[in-house]
């Protein structure tokens, strides 16, 4: 070789050893620099002894349904036991196959990767970390340490990973890690994950399932099952395939798995949120009741981070039956809405105003694709700005609440058509009670002596100190001749005898009442009380009607059995409460007897008539003035449903009957307890009977009217003639009616002559 080469080789093999010989240099001192903190502080054994990762704390029906979560990460911890094997090796098969013969660190990885994926390009090579070293950074995260990124956090891991290695064993490891790893959509840990994609705990998943999840760490997004399933699908095959290769499955089996479709039962609580009204108002009485924990005992509890577990008494069955109650009947009667909003011109002079003040741009016309709530869940409508403002605006919306009035447990709450997008809680919110009210005044009159036999005045009257005030029944129909019976003057919830009740009772005593019943205070000392013109709001009225289903007692509304740690020691168990009376056992015992009636005659009778219901039950309707709310609310001695069913402004409402209680909101409980008579176990739980004394009935042997003694011999005279006349022309009118039917059969059947 001549010695020009010569030399020039050797400069090039001395130039190479320096650059390698530095290199191997500055790879030691950034090890050393790491090692002793320069680039922060590393865990100790110690403290890596210590990890535990921040677990969601989780809320349960009374039926063991998980209907919500609170979190930072939406993370669910398990125990080994909860693990399946296959989940394990479909894991190590695919991320880590020599995981058990390692110390933290896989230097065969690495060397793989250097030469197939940097040195020839080739992906397919897989990436060199470890389990360990994925799970350290799964817990502590990477930095930024501008260009030196890369290496001080690889390094980091495997310094980590090497000292977690002698800290844990492989066992606790691969726990460790499938309790911390992500699988996208912000779910954290295998049992999140089962529940989200399959809807099941981690524990039964299926092993062409835990292929799907394991093939999930890769790309949480690209091979997410519900966004991509033929990405999901393809990358579960190849995660079978491995699991074959190092024979954890037989190739048999392998084969009959690849051939499965890809099915998931995805689950999202944060999209559907089939309790979400209810989950919300736990948390706020979770919260409080985790601070009179801490002022007890010391201890402090984060209910995001703890793996609490919150157990209710929400019942989930009958709270699906309410949902599906309420979005059967409001679609039907939203598109009745639509049309009497349309002929009353409401909705073109609605427009014609935010054209003229809000929406002066013409863009706001433009129709575009826009996601909007809908009777169907989250539909996209091609509507304007202003449409799709008009169209929460002229929506219904209903609320549902059901109790236990034995112990207060709430059974049910439905604060509205969907929490995602419209969250204000309506079972909280104050609307005008209407005739719902009525049975307040008429027990309150029961608690100061006045017989269901006592006769009230049925004459329309002008209040004169009241701005001239005058009251009328609903069907404008009033007697001056006759009286009408306290008992029959509730049952079909009648004006004119209920505001010379309340002039009877006195507006001092019904204060008295609604206090001891938690109802706002009323400021008002006009006699429209009488009629429902006090705000109140649902959790109010159904807590009241629990009082009359309790003989008497009112229990306060409760929504939490239990709370234990994530360990299952319980924090916080419910105790019964002393009730608190309110009314005697024999006046609740009346009011519902009259109530009862309301249901079989009165104006609760459609329950019985139309949706052919046989359980024994007591009720009321309620409908507001211009038919901005409409209510009902019936009650058995275990349950107590009341409904309210409005616009979010009470601007928008019915003209006609469709508003009324008995159209718009009794439907929807009528629903509700069709489907519970159709199952036994609701039906013995919450059906049940009244057992009333017989002779709380008494009442049903008073005539409903009676007849007024006139005074005077002349005004005997002339109103027996007036009321002859009025019987006359009701006989001619009787009488011209009946030709007119004569006539018009004479007509439709002449041609058959």
């Amino acid at each position: 070789m001549p010695l020009n080469k010569r030399k020039l080789l050797n400069i090039i093999l001395k130039s190479i050893l320096v650059l390698v010989s530095s290199l191997i240099l500055l790879i030691v001192l950034i090890f050393l620099l790491i090692y002793f903190g320069v680039f922060g502080t590393l865990p100790d054994k110690k403290t890596l002894s210590a990890i535990s990762n921040e677990e969601a704390s989780l809320v349960f029906s009374s039926d063991s349904i998980l209907i919500g979560k609170y979190f930072a990460q939406n993370r669910t911890n398990i125990k080994w036991e909860q693990v399946p094997v296959h989940l394990t090796k479909a894991l190590i098969a695919t991320e880590d196959k020599r995981f058990f013969n390692h110390t933290g660190y896989d230097n065969r990885s690495y060397f793989r990767v250097l030469l197939k994926s940097i040195l020839h390009g080739d992906n397919s090579g897989g990436g060199g970390s470890t389990l360990s070293q994925q799970l350290v950074k799964n817990i502590y995260g990477r930095g930024d340490y501008g260009y030196l990124s890369l290496p001080v956090n690889k390094i980091k891991e495997i310094i980590i990973a090497s000292r977690i290695e002698d800290v844990y064993t492989k066992q606790e490891l691969l726990l460790l890690y499938l309790n911390s790893v992500p699988f996208g959509e912000d779910v954290y840990g295998v049992e999140s994950a089962a529940h989200r994609y399959f809807n099941k705990a981690a524990s039964e998943l299926k092993i062409e399932e835990s292929a799907v999840l394991v093939g999930l760490l890769k790309a949480n997004t690209y091979f997410n099952p519900q966004l991509n399933p033929e990405n999901s699908f393809a990358r579960r095959n190849l995660v079978l395939n491995l699991m074959a290769k190092e024979h954890y499955i037989a190739a048999k089996t392998c084969d009959s798995l690849r051939k499965l479709p890809l099915k998931i039962n995805y689950e999202n609580l944060n999209l559907k949120a089939p309790a979400g009204y209810f989950v919300y108002q736990v948390r706020k009485k979770t919260l409080e009741l985790l601070d009179s924990i801490k002022t007890k005992t010391g201890k402090v509890y984060n209910l995001e981070k703890d793996g609490l577990k919150i157990y209710t008494t929400l019942n989930m069955q009958v709270q699906q039956l309410g949902s599906e109650a309420v979005k059967n009947h409001l679609a039907i009667m939203q598109k009745l809405l639509d049309k009497e909003l349309e002929r009353s011109r409401f909705k073109k002079q609605w427009y014609k105003k935010q054209k003229q003040h809000a929406f002066a741009d013409n863009n706001d016309s433009l129709k575009r694709d826009i996601k909007l709530f809908g009777w169907d869940g989250i539909q996209t409508f091609n509507i304007s700005k202003i449409d799709s403002l008009w169209h929460y605006y002229k929506m219904l919306n209903a609320s549902v609440l059901i109790s236990n009035p034995k112990n207060g447990a709430i059974i049910t709450w439905i604060g509205g058509n969907d929490f995602r997008t419209l969250p204000f809680d309506m079972v909280l919110s104050h609307r005008q009670i209407a005739s719902a009210f009525k049975p307040v005044l008429y027990a309150t009159a029961l608690e100061r002596g006045i017989s269901p036999c006592s006769y009230l005045e049925n004459e329309e009257n002008k209040y004169t100190g009241y701005e001239d005030w005058e009251p009328q029944n609903d069907n404008h129909a009033s007697t001056p001749d006759s009286t009408v019976a306290f008992w029959y003057a509730l049952a079909h919830s009648m004006n004119l005898p209920t505001v010379d009740l309340y002039f009877k009772v006195g507006r001092e005593n019904l204060i008295h009442t609604c206090k001891k019943l938690n109802f706002p205070q009323f400021t008002d000392d006009a006699p429209s009380i009488a009629l429902g013109t006090l705000d109140l709001s649902l959790y109010e009225i159904v807590s009241a009607y629990g009082s009359f289903a309790n003989k008497g007692q009112m229990n306060d509304l409760v929504m939490i059995n239990k709370i234990t740690d994530a360990d299952g020691k319980t924090l916080y168990m419910r105790e019964t409460e002393e009730p608190a009376k309110v009314f005697s056992t024999k006046t609740s015992e009346m009011i519902t007897a009259i109530l009862q009636r309301v249901i079989d005659q009165g104006t609760g009778a459609k329950i019985r008539s139309q949706y052919g219901i046989r359980a024994e039950l007591a009720g009321k309707t309620g409908t507001a003035q211009t038919y901005s709310d409409a209510w009902f609310i019936a009650y058995t001695p275990d349950l107590v449903i009341g409904t309210w069913v409005g616009a979010s402004t009470r601007d928008v409402h019915f003209y006609s009957r469709n508003g009324s209680g008995s159209s718009l909101a009794l439907p929807i409980v009528a629903n509700v307890i069709r489907e519970m008579e159709r199952d036994s176990e609701l039906k013995k739980r919450y059906l049940t009977h009244f057992a009333l004394p017989g002779d709380v009935y008494t009442f049903l042997q008073c005539e409903p009217f009676h007849q007024k003694r006139i005074k005077g011999f002349f005004n005997r005279l002339f109103h027996r003639k007036a009321k002859m006349d009025n019987d006359t022309l009701r006989s001619d009118k009787k009488e011209k009616n009946n030709r007119g039917v004569k006539s018009f059969f004479k007509r439709l059947f002449k041609g058959d002559k």
